[in-house]
């Protein structure tokens, strides 16, 4: 949901009802994960999208009616549904999706402006929403939702036991930081355990965490090109050189920063998880090697570095001449990037996030053409697809 948080500010200020829709399970191949959303006003704008455009109308019909009726429904997509309506055409992928479809007002719409506050102030929450409320009545309502924010817990899913189950999973999801994309993968369920009545809840954890960083080393030709396309991919793009007259905002427009220090000091000060990306850029061992060192004994998730066939044997040399061991040189991705076959620097740039997206998803780099099974692959951590046991 939080590509949608700019617009939600707008919504929320105008302080009218609006409902959003959320893929809250896919199965098969399907075009959005967990968490994909779509927001429609009531005066019928619409927001976001849960399918890339196979089911939206269907879905916006949905929100239009929960705005009517001010209840929340789920509804499954599959590839036969809507075969004879040109505004739900079904998922020709041949995946499954359900969605979440609630009306939002009040004290849901209180979260969900602090969830936008938070995320303005570069703090990490977690929402954590009822999508399925089977069982006997007093089950926990279909869309309630609970926040847990800056280790608190804001609102209810209506019964205390239940919030600190889910608060305790999702304070789980909250340090799961791996480099799987667990934490801006979008969302993940956690069902109630089998005794009583709470057997058949099921609970969306989102996870709003602060962008994934883009860490540039060199601030060379390709890093403008490749802060641009980091940015437009989500990442916050830093490009650090200890050469101030390279080293320029006005050199690079699209970076977020533009650090001037020696690049294996300024990794070891700033924060670095297993979502940050390291490209090393410089083609000058005396800064490759020490921030290389530095990159690949940290947490970062990938850690590549651009040059020739001839400059990566030579690196290697070095670094291994540095101390650094042959697990940790595995980790090396070098010559960064894909096989595209490009010369300029945006192809270079191009074929570098290339590598990066297929890192972090899970995906072979291969022409789709030539391969078989699904293409789109799930992103949810297996950390975060747990049963919450303990609900009494």
């Amino acid at each position: 949901m939080r590509e949608l948080f700019g617009d939600l500010r707008r919504v929320l200020a105008a302080g009218e009802p609006f409902a959003v829709a959320t893929v809250f399970r896919v199965e098969g191949s399907a075009p959005r994960p967990a968490g994909a959303s779509l927001v429609v006003t009531a005066d019928g704008a619409v927001s976001g999208s849960v399918s890339g455009g196979c089911v939206e109308g269907a879905v916006y019909e949905l929100c239009r009616q929960a705005l009517e009726d001010g209840r929340a429904r789920t509804e499954r997509f599959g590839v036969e549904d809507g075969v004879d309506d040109p505004f739900a055409v079904g998922l020709t992928c041949g995946g499954t999706l359900d969605v979440l479809v609630r009306p939002v007002a009040g004290a849901d719409a209180d979260l969900l402006r602090r969830a936008v506050e938070a995320d303005a102030d570069g703090r990490a929450v977690v929402l954590a929403t009822v999508v399925g409320a089977a069982g006997p009545a007093g089950a926990a309502p279909l869309g309630r939702t609970l926040l847990l924010e800056d280790g608190r817990v804001v609102g209810s899913l209506g019964d205390r036991v239940l919030d600190e189950s889910v608060a305790g999973a999702a304070a789980g999801a909250l340090r799961d930081g791996g480099w799987d994309g667990s934490r801006d993968a979008g969302g993940s369920l956690v069902r109630g355990g089998a005794a009583g009545w709470r057997a058949g809840v099921e609970v969306l954890l989102e996870v709003v965490a602060p962008p994934p960083r883009m860490l540039l080393f060199g601030a060379v030709e390709p890093a403008a090109a490749l802060s641009r396309l980091g940015r437009f991919l989500g990442y916050r793009v830093t490009v650090c050189d200890a050469r101030a007259v390279f080293a320029t905002a006005a050199r690079f427009p699209d970076a977020d920063e533009v650090v001037v220090q020696r690049p294996d000091a300024y990794l070891r000060a700033t924060a670095v998880d297993g979502r940050t990306v390291v490209c090393v850029l410089t083609h000058d061992e005396r800064f490759d090697v020490p921030v290389l060192r530095e990159a690949l004994r940290g947490p970062a998730g990938f850690v590549g570095a651009l040059g020739s066939r001839r400059t990566h044997r030579d690196r290697l040399a070095r670094l291994a001449a540095a101390g650094v061991g042959p697990g940790e040189v595995a980790r090396l991705s070098s010559p960064i990037g894909l096989d595209l076959g490009g010369r300029t620097p945006e192809e270079t740039a191009l074929s570098i996030v290339a590598e990066v997206v297929a890192a972090r998803r899970g995906g072979s780099g291969a022409r789709l053409s030539g391969t078989a099974g699904p293409i789109h692959r799930a992103g949810a951590s297996p950390a975060l697809v747990e049963e919450v046991r303990r609900c009494s």
